[in-house]
């Protein structure tokens, strides 16, 4: 008679929760974008009440019905208790069903991150500090990619393996890891374009947007540079050649929408101002059309970030650099050792960690 013991379970529901818990995180960082556009972070000026009431028993006419920017900073902080319960969630039918000892860490620190960006939150309503709105407007695309990429990880994709391990000219994973630190750099210096200091120089601003435009650049030359790679050097690999391409595709409309933002926000550039088509432009500020397209921009910023984190992952799976087993000199991989009538075997991981499997011999 056979025992096998390991570390995962056929069970869907920790990618179900993963799922429902990204998919809300999304929404949750686009309404934050225009809590921000409409400068609206002190229109619920206590915390962790609203206006003395409990979070979940404020008079839902007033909230409806009352200021827009009372209308979305309140709906802000429902969104992110939304947020909150769902992790707790997450944690909790990770904990049942989930037997990989990593899996359980990264849940617990997606719980501790989503604690703190709460705490970021109130923080900043209580010591009314823009620093602090600028923190909690980078951590929140960071815990968006957190979320997408345990999806990945509780998705019947990671857990069934790889069988065919490719081969690429250059150290792909090297390259997909500076596409997306260079895509949260871009997060950061556009959170500081938003939370300007009201003493901040000329000088300072110009400086800001001048890294913006060459962050932009080079995350365009080395997004098109692993695209191609993975196309040319890896046909079969479908999910990379699937997150490249939409990273291309997310790329993309980032340039248009940044390239609107600043026309909305600031008005067309002086070599295009004489067009005749454009003439009559004026610039309205918290215009519907300026509002959105600046929330645009930064909620697709986020998806870039997350799709990065999501592609570097599986580079890091389909290459095999995902397990912590490392068989040693002495002890090669596919080695066993003997005790009595047990054999344990040390079998590579389809699971990105050391699975052991315990057979009885019968005597």
């Amino acid at each position: 008679m056979n025992e096998t013991t390991s570390y995962t379970t056929d069970s869907r529901w920790p990618f179900r929760m993963a799922l429902v818990l990204s998919c809300a995180t999304f929404p949750l960082i686009w309404v934050g974008g225009l809590v921000t556009t409409y400068d609206a972070g002190m229109a619920v000026p206590d915390w962790p009440s609203t206006y003395g009431y409990n979070l979940f028993l404020y008079p839902w006419q007033t909230w409806v019905y009352g200021p827009f920017d009372l209308f979305i900073e309140h709906g802000h902080r429902l969104l992110g208790a939304v947020v909150g319960l769902l992790t707790i969630a997450l944690l909790a039918v990770v904990w049942r069903f989930d037997r990989r000892p990593w899996m359980k860490v990264v849940a617990v620190a997606a719980l501790a991150a989503v604690i703190g960006q709460g705490l970021l939150g109130g923080l900043r309503v209580r010591m009314d500090a823009r620093q602090l709105a600028m923190l909690h407007g980078c951590f929140g695309p960071a815990f968006f990619a957190l979320t997408a990429m345990i999806v990945l990880f509780t998705s019947s994709w990671w857990r069934s393996g790889v069988s065919d391990r490719p081969s690429a000219n250059v150290r792909i994973e090297s390259l997909a890891l500076i596409v997306m630190v260079i895509s949260y750099g871009q997060l950061v210096v556009g959170a500081l374009l938003r939370h300007t200091p009201v003493d901040a120089t000329f000088a300072f601003f110009r400086g800001a947007v001048f890294f913006h435009l060459i962050l932009a650049a080079a995350l365009c030359g080395h997004v098109v540079w692993l695209a191609l790679i993975v196309r040319r050097q890896l046909p079969q690999a479908n999910m990379l050649g699937r997150l490249a391409s939409t990273m291309v595709i997310l790329l993309t409309v980032q340039v248009i929408l940044g390239s609107s933002t600043w026309i909305v926000k600031y008005g067309w550039p002086t070599w295009a101002v004489h067009w005749m088509w454009n003439a009559d432009y004026t610039v309205r500020t918290n215009a519907l059309w300026q509002s959105w397209t600046v929330t645009a921009h930064v909620a697709n910023g986020s998806l870039i970030l997350a799709n990065a984190a999501v592609l570097l992952a599986c580079i890091c799976r389909q290459f095999g650099l995902t397990g912590i087993y490392r068989p040693t000199s002495a002890e090669p991989r596919g080695s066993q050792r003997h005790s009595g009538s047990d054999q344990i075997h040390r079998v590579p991981a389809t699971e990105g960690h050391l699975a052991l499997v315990r057979v009885k011999v019968a005597t």
